[in-house]
């Protein structure tokens, strides 16, 4: 019978181009730890992280039995989670917080805090916020994009400036933007940290940061706004092996930061096969981009911070942007003793 369920998974396989994944959970062998059906974009940062994970043995080392599938599409892998065709997925917080709000169970555990910046040209004469008036400005997402409410609250609160009738924003997929402003079509673009980081060894600089965004808004640390989301009933069900993921995650990603040198070659030798790195000024400003948005707070400085952060979004952009939750949903975070049957 094809219920909407099984329709759903059905569709995030088209959409990702991989085989649709069963539909109960899945298992190493009887009595054995069940296998984490992970979501991952392709090519995505979460990608990287898993590549270095299994090239060092540290899903084996913590315990954890990884079966990675890949989307084209952050919306097929949201599809694919909500279907019940993967146990967890990398997704923004904003997201999961509006879905669990919503009454989705599920939980998230903290990934990376990079955000990203508006970007122009090195040699460019604009160096405030208040210089974007009646320049042609690049936004990644729509009208509610999460960096872009914050950025237009910065400029009417510093500034004065209401970008959206001052300047001329334009709206549009980041890879477009990304290529309209290395040709010169436009003054400068609000991208995230991946295109941010492409772009810096072709001449190109940051006019203002995400992280500087937050900190105008009396947030001192910026939050992981992008993690692991995963469905509640399984980390009730296996909060061990979600803990045991959490644990190989920081592993890999200390590694990566260069705790262990002779490892972390390893790894970021894995992870660039991942990474669509044509050269080596790239590969170097993704890897610096990836290391410093490796998450520096403990878990409860970090709920703190996003909890701060959410207040802020929720009076920028109301329940269009973060649904009928006007603060953070309690229980969000994971938490081994939250989450246990």
């Amino acid at each position: 019978m094809l219920t909407r369920r099984r329709m759903l998974a059905l569709t995030a396989g088209v959409l990702s181009g991989a085989a649709v994944p069963p539909m109960l959970p899945v298992r190493a062998a009887t009595g054995a730890a069940p296998v984490l059906r992970l979501g991952l974009l392709q090519f995505g940062t979460g990608a990287w992280e898993i590549a270095a994970m299994t090239a060092l043995g540290l899903d084996a080392a913590y315990g954890v039995a990884l079966a990675p599938q890949r989307f084209a599409s952050n919306d097929a892998g949201r599809i694919a989670f909500q279907a019940g065709a993967v146990d967890a997925f990398l997704s923004d917080l904003l997201w999961a917080a509006r879905v669990k709000a919503e009454g989705r169970d599920l939980v998230y555990l903290p990934f990376s805090s990079a955000e990203g910046a508006v970007m122009v040209r090195s040699d460019s004469p604009l160096r405030t916020v208040a210089d974007l008036a009646g320049k042609r400005l690049g936004v990644s997402g729509g009208a509610l994009d999460k960096s872009w409410l914050m950025l237009k609250a910065h400029a009417q609160a510093q500034a004065g400036l209401d970008l959206q009738t001052a300047a001329q924003p334009v709206f549009a997929a980041p890879p477009l933007l990304a290529a309209e402003l290395e040709q010169g079509n436009l003054d400068a673009a609000l991208l995230y940290w991946t295109f941010c980081a492409r772009l810096a060894p072709k001449g190109f600089r940051p006019l203002i940061s995400v992280e500087e965004l937050v900190r105008g808004f009396g947030v001192p640390h910026e939050p992981t706004l992008v993690g692991y989301v995963f469905d509640g009933a399984f980390a009730r069900a296996n909060p061990q092996t979600v803990a045991a993921f959490a644990r190989a995650s920081r592993a890999t990603k200390a590694a990566l930061a260069g705790a262990d040198p002779a490892r972390t070659e390893t790894a970021w030798a894995a992870a660039r096969r991942e990474m669509q790195a044509p050269d080596e000024a790239t590969f170097a400003a993704l890897k610096a981009g990836f290391i410093a948005g490796v998450p520096r707070l403990s878990p409860a400085e970090d709920e703190a911070a996003a909890a701060q952060l959410y207040a802020v979004l929720a009076k920028l952009g109301g329940e269009r942007l973060v649904g009928p939750a006007a603060t953070l949903p309690p229980g969000l975070f994971f938490a081994a003793e939250r989450v246990a049957p």
